[in-house]
């Protein structure tokens, strides 16, 4: 899999490229050390850079970007959870590897949305990673086998569910970096 083509591929023709990925390994590491470590790096890379020129300060803009990488990574891995656990509620099948997938390839456009943080007042502009939604719905009947009638509902409740997650991932991670 070449990184460039297949985040072009999920984010212009999902429907197409959700076919390819179904029948690709969903090995963890290998989706971790190829995609997701990489992908989920700009919003971090691009908060240090972003945040640090705009005042906050070098050593605050740095544990921004390793807070927000740390976000990402364990919320990917949460997320394959809560697909894989949610599939048999909305017809699917328990899957992990697919709902690694699922995860793994649905969050493309939020992570690269996070580019928007190297100049912080555009970084509202990270409303264009809604766009995971959509892959998130596409690539559910596909990978977990869930009927395609029952798809709405089922992202619905990955979104709310992971919402929670983050939130309270945040606010542990805080906790514990805040007296730093």
């Amino acid at each position: 899999m070449n990184l460039v083509e297949r985040v072009k591929a999920i984010l212009l023709t999902p429907s197409t490229e959700w076919k390819v990925i179904e029948a690709e390994s969903g090995d963890a590491q290998y989706l971790f050390t190829n995609y997701v470590a990489i992908l989920v790096a700009v919003p971090a890379v691009a908060s240090l850079i972003g945040y640090s020129l705009a005042g906050l300060g070098v050593g605050r803009a740095l544990a921004l970007a390793i807070f927000l990488y740390v976000i990402y990574c364990i919320a990917w891995y949460v997320q394959a959870y809560v697909v894989d656990a949610l599939a048999p509620t909305f017809g699917g099948r328990k899957d992990f590897p697919s709902a690694l997938k699922v995860a793994t390839y649905s969050s493309t456009a939020a992570w690269l949305a996070g580019i928007f943080h190297l100049i912080p007042r555009l970084s509202v502009l990270g409303i264009l990673g809604l766009y995971s939604i959509y892959l998130l719905w596409l690539g559910l009947p596909v990978l977990m086998k869930s009927p395609s009638d029952r798809a709405t509902g089922y992202t619905a409740a990955v979104v709310v569910i992971m919402i929670v997650v983050v939130i309270v991932i945040s606010l542990i991670l805080g906790l514990l970096i805040s007296p730093f």
